[in-house]
């Protein structure tokens, strides 16, 4: 009789928990993208307007920000965006971006990195500051799947790739707002200095993360040239 069991329980149960916990683990792993895809395909398929809370118009119509990831697409109420500070953060509404920037991280000490990279997204040290004189601002982040081992902020740059040319960046630093304008999107493989170490005639913006998410294989960099600038000081 115990062997009857024994046997209902290899061929029959044990089967079903192992393919249950499968399931479960690919649902752990991939969650992150499959919720950032269907975020943003509910946010493209609304028509909303988002205002920073500065009055600065965002140009893109559409979705959310980086409150309730359904509850802002679901309103034909106009979506007021506050960054999270002004000292350095960026926004990129488009796919629902809004966290505070770590200043002078080292682009070539893996644990200094990965520690910032879990306060917010990276600038690197080497790399200049937003400023309307010619320089080249480089920010990097995780695109990644495991969120439980790299902290709040591992999966915030899933999205990069879905960024083309004329979306607007937000970047504030010191008090002020420096708009920024996607001139172009493209894959490095493997670890390529040259995003960083290029020559610039005018103020640019670099943002940098792995591709595909999850993996090392290459590096997805977007490029963007400054188009606008808010200085409160100025205008007083």
């Amino acid at each position: 009789m115990k062997i009857k069991k024994l046997k209902i329980l290899y061929f029959k149960v044990l089967p079903s928990i192992l393919i249950s916990t499968g399931i479960v683990i690919l649902l752990i792993t991939f969650g992150p993208i499959l919720l950032s895809e269907l975020w943003y395909s509910l946010k493209v398929s609304g028509n909303k307007q988002i205002i920073l809370s500065d009055n600065l118009s965002l140009d893109n119509q559409a979705g959310g920000g980086q409150g309730s990831v359904f509850g802002g697409l679901l309103s034909a109420t106009p979506t007021i965006i506050s960054p999270v500070n002004k000292d350095f953060s960026i926004i990129v509404e488009k796919i629902g971006i809004n966290a505070p920037v770590v200043a002078n991280v080292s682009v070539t000490d893996p644990k200094k990195y990965n520690e910032a990279l879990k306060e917010g997204i990276a600038h690197a040290l080497t790399s200049d500051y937003p400023s309307i004189n010619p320089g080249n601002v480089y920010l990097f982040a995780h695109a990644s799947l495991n969120f439980w081992d790299m902290g709040k902020y591992s999966t915030v740059f899933n999205l990069l790739r879905k960024l083309e040319n004329k979306d607007k960046i937000h970047l504030f630093y010191n008090e002020k707002h420096f708009i920024y304008e996607v001139v172009g999107k493209e894959v490095y493989k493997g670890w390529n200095t040259y995003p960083i170490s290029r020559p610039v005639i005018e103020p640019i913006l670099t943002l940098q993360t792995c591709d595909p998410p999850g993996t090392t294989l290459n590096r997805m960099v977007i490029t963007a040239r400054l188009i606008n600038y808010n200085d409160p000081e100025l205008a007083e």
